[in-house]
């Protein structure tokens, strides 16, 4: 008896068209953070110290909140890990 599996060859557009969403998606969620921090001193300064960040480390602004969100989601994921195991 023989068992064959039909799939359709991957298609890279849908991979790249998916990433272009989430790339858009960031970007305009980074923008409006920053035309609310026009409203927000606390905020505006946090951005201005992660732009100085960024400048330093010779990334993108857009770059620098992606590391900060990725380390804290990381760090939050690590923490919960951590109490299960306790």
């Amino acid at each position: 008896m023989s068992i064959y599996f039909e799939s359709s060859p991957y298609d890279q557009r849908f991979k790249d068209e998916y990433m272009l969403e989430s790339h858009s998606f960031f970007s305009k969620m980074v923008d409006e953070l920053i035309e609310f921090s026009e409203y927000d001193p606390e905020l505006a300064d946090g951005i201005r110290w992660l732009d100085d960040q960024a400048q330093k480390k010779g990334i993108t602004f857009y770059d620098m909140v992606f590391e900060v969100l990725y380390k804290h989601d990381v760090n939050c994921k690590a923490k919960e890990w951590l109490n299960t195991r306790n």
